[in-house]
């Protein structure tokens, strides 16, 4: 076949050798075929893949809410039980009619278990979530034995009271005051914490509709 003798006019493409012929259309079916994936089958390509991702994520978000539901259950009672000891929380916080006498008690703990008071100091209430923080500055002059059985007759009181920065040093034969004191004695300075019941209305409310239920 001589390519020179063919007419390579478009319009003469009737006359052309049957081999050119199927070229030519491989070729145009191969222009016509890279044509439609790139404008079309490349972008449903691309969305396919994100909706295969978007997928994943609703199977991972699926399997996370189904966890949560077969432990709904759990997570109630888990609740209710934080609820519980809550209400007990707040049962033992102090009322500010009852704090003064609380103030006596931790004065009377600490005279009972043999202690000096060498400071007693309240500062101000501390606002707290729902809750005062009320401190108490002290500095007591005791027996290793005497302090160990103040701090364990503060914790056996009916409201909550903790203790908190407590540094313990020896007495010297004289103390700050230029008094004798006895051999084994040990000051103690700390602060001791009771919290009021300053709740929130939320909270108060709840605790009163479960007292109510009772």
């Amino acid at each position: 076949m001589n390519l020179s003798e063919i007419n390579w006019d478009p319009n003469e493409a009737g006359t052309w050798p049957l081999p050119i012929k199927a070229a030519t259309i491989a070729v145009i079916c191969v222009l016509v075929f890279g044509a439609g994936v790139y404008y079309d089958t490349i972008d449903q390509f691309e969305a396919l893949d994100a909706s295969e991702k978007q997928e994943l994520v609703l199977k991972q978000d699926f399997e996370t809410k189904q966890k949560k539901s077969i432990n709904l259950s759990d997570y109630k009672n888990q609740l209710a039980q934080i609820e519980i000891e809550l209400e007990d929380m707040i049962r033992q916080m102090p009322t500010k009619e009852e704090v003064a006498s609380l103030l006596i008690d931790i004065s009377q703990t600490g005279l009972a278990s043999g202690l000096e008071f060498k400071l007693f100091k309240p500062g101000e209430p501390i606002r707290k979530d729902f809750y005062s923080e009320l401190p108490i500055s002290i500095e007591v002059i005791g027996k290793y034995e005497e302090l160990g059985l103040f701090v364990s007759g503060l914790a056996s009181l009916p409201r909550i009271v903790t203790v908190h920065d407590v540094n313990i040093v020896p007495e010297g034969k004289k103390g700050k005051d230029n008094k004798e004191t006895k051999e084994g004695e040990m000051r103690m300075t700390a602060t001791v914490k009771t919290y009021n019941e300053g709740v929130d209305e939320a909270v108060t409310a709840t605790v009163k509709k479960k007292k109510g239920r009772h």
